[in-house]
């Protein structure tokens, strides 16, 4: 049977990565939106974060905006290829038979 990767795979870890990767690779998106868009509250989403990124799943980079300091979040390329391959693993315990090709 495929095994799941557990970090990815706790549901709202799975909602953080699923949003990362719809972001082209490199792009970045700062702490409040994605705050806004998973509707999880800030401290929430912290936690899920600091796991992904002890994962080596996300990186976050903190700046400034003018005066106003800024958290910048995005998938990393393990974090990517970690999803994808949970991404293949589902898949297979969706549809365990092997696909046969068409002639």
């Amino acid at each position: 049977m495929t095994e799941l990767d557990p970090v990815i795979h706790a549901q709202a870890r799975l909602r953080v990565v699923a949003s990362l990767s719809a972001l082209g690779d490199g792009d970045k998106i700062a702490f409040p939106r994605l705050q806004e868009l998973l509707a999880m509250t800030a401290g929430n989403l912290s936690v899920h974060l600091r796991k992904l990124e002890d994962a080596g799943y996300v990186e976050i980079s903190k700046t400034h905006r003018g005066r106003t300091p800024a958290t910048l979040v995005r998938l990393s390329r393990r974090g990517r290829l970690a999803f994808e391959e949970y991404t293949e693993a589902i898949r297979a315990l969706l549809d365990p038979t092997p696909s046969k090709e068409q002639p």
